[in-house]
């Protein structure tokens, strides 16, 4: 019945113009038998985003607070938390981290915190400090600017966040983190926080990236669960931060364990805007693996555009690297939806990741220089303070699959790697075909 609901309600949104929900770009939609809609609807915690939005100034209010009242004995709204102790009490959440895509979640979440109910108002962002070319701390100027203006100047993160440098007090309170760090910082942040966060806490991982362990690839998520003993859901998807900054529509995928759909449809819950719209799907190994491995093949579509091989050539190398990062995946987890590629954590995130990803963005201009000049250098000259992903994901992927036996059955992510590490030239990403790999994945099984 929930897939019911959402479809009915997106539906709804073709209809007629809700003034709660306008945005520059877009408006959600609603008609005036819409308070019909939900009461045929036996789930209300799944429709309480729009409950929440609707009840300020809507003519179906009445009807809407009764359903919330009897859906719940009359009492709690549906969406409330209860404490240990049975008391009601809001999520409080905490975004561990503040780049660019960092500041953009904040912003998103910020919107609905201080809009629903059932969250906290105040959002803490965890900085890591840095003092501006000023003089100045950059906590105290997003602070006292409401703008990140090292990561995302020009864009007003909401009042309601508040940057904090210090990492215990930032997560004290919270019962929802949002990680969202670069990945190599993951596993020390999380030691850290070890005997310091609150027993019911929930996570959710916005990393895109794998840690190689002795006994194989550790995915974000999973690290976090392990170090701090809690869940850990994900959201990936087609999100360049900057187009979602300015609330150009996009969407995301929020993979969850079995058994964890309702702080699933809370996590959707926390993010959903007009613009911005998360679909749930019981697949965490699929969303983060998408969201990873689509880094590496937007390396090699970066080769292809900084040697000018054009748009067929790009789009060769999108279909394989797509291939190649489902087989992989099937391989690693055999768990792995095929599906979930067809979310948009997956052929969407590939495809928005090699027509304007920093990846894509830095891997050209390596080609241009003949793989003469580092990616340690371009990325320092080029992104301002920003992290690739894909060139660590590469060398990461390339130890799995040596160690495994697997590098001539996945030679697109093999030659990444040996690209970046000077090993070939960059117009090696083409010739690779001579190879002629010969695998296939079935049941999750390479033969």
């Amino acid at each position: 019945m929930h897939r019911c609901a959402l479809f009915l309600t997106k539906r709804v949104w073709q209809l007629r113009p809700f003034e709660p929900f306008q945005s520059p770009n877009f408006s959600l939609y609603s008609i005036s038998s819409f308070s019909l809609l939900i009461l045929s609807t036996p789930s209300s915690h799944f429709l309480s985003p729009f409950l929440h939005s609707l009840s300020p100034s809507s003519s179906m209010a009445p009807g809407i607070e009764a359903l919330q009242r009897s859906s719940n004995g009359g009492s709690v709204r549906p969406d409330s938390h209860l404490s240990d102790d049975g008391v009601s009490s809001k999520f409080k959440v905490t975004v561990v981290g503040s780049g660019n895509w960092g500041s953009v979640a904040a912003k998103l979440i910020a919107s609905n915190a201080a809009r629903l109910s059932c969250f906290h108002d105040e959002v803490r962002m965890w900085v890591y400090e840095e003092t501006l070319p000023t003089g100045e701390k950059l906590t105290d100027v997003i602070n006292r600017n409401n703008e990140n203006v090292k990561y995302l100047p020009g864009i007003k993160l909401g009042k309601n966040v508040i940057a904090d440098p210090d990492l215990e007090n930032a997560v004290k309170d919270a019962n929802m983190l949002v990680f969202v760090t670069p990945h190599q910082f993951v596993e020390g942040i999380c030691k850290r926080l070890v005997g310091k966060i609150r027993g019911d806490v929930e996570a959710i991982s916005l990393i895109k990236g794998m840690e190689v362990k002795k006994e194989g690839p550790c995915m974000i998520s999973s690290l976090i669960s392990q170090e701090l003993g809690i869940n850990c859901c994900v959201l990936m998807g087609a999100n360049i931060a900057n187009e979602i900054a300015v609330e150009k529509f996009s969407e995301a995928t929020v993979g969850y364990r079995e058994n964890m759909r309702e702080i699933a449809e809370k996590w959707v819950q926390l993010f959903t805007t007009p613009y911005f719209v998360v679909t749930p799907v019981q697949d965490v190994e699929g969303v983060e693996m998408c969201g990873t491995l689509k880094n590496v093949v937007a390396l090699a579509a970066g080769f292809v555009d900084g040697l000018e091989m054009g748009n067929n050539t790009k789009a060769a190398i999108m279909r394989i690297g797509l291939r190649e990062m489902r087989m992989i995946s099937k391989l690693l987890f055999s768990s792995v939806k095929d599906s979930t590629f067809f979310e948009s954590c997956g052929v969407a995130d590939l495809i928005t990741t090699c027509l304007g990803g920093r990846n894509r963005k830095v891997a050209a201009a390596f080609a241009m220089n003949g793989g003469k000049r580092s990616f340690d250098e371009l990325e320092a000259e080029m992104l301002q303070g920003q992290k690739l992903q894909g060139v660590s994901t590469a060398k990461e992927m390339y130890e799995v699959l040596n160690h495994r036996g697997w590098l001539e059955l996945f030679p697109l992510f093999a030659s990444v790697h040996e690209i970046c590490t000077g090993h070939l030239s960059p117009s090696a990403i083409v010739e690779y075909s001579e190879r002629k790999p010969n695998f296939s994945v079935i049941d999750g099984h390479a033969q």
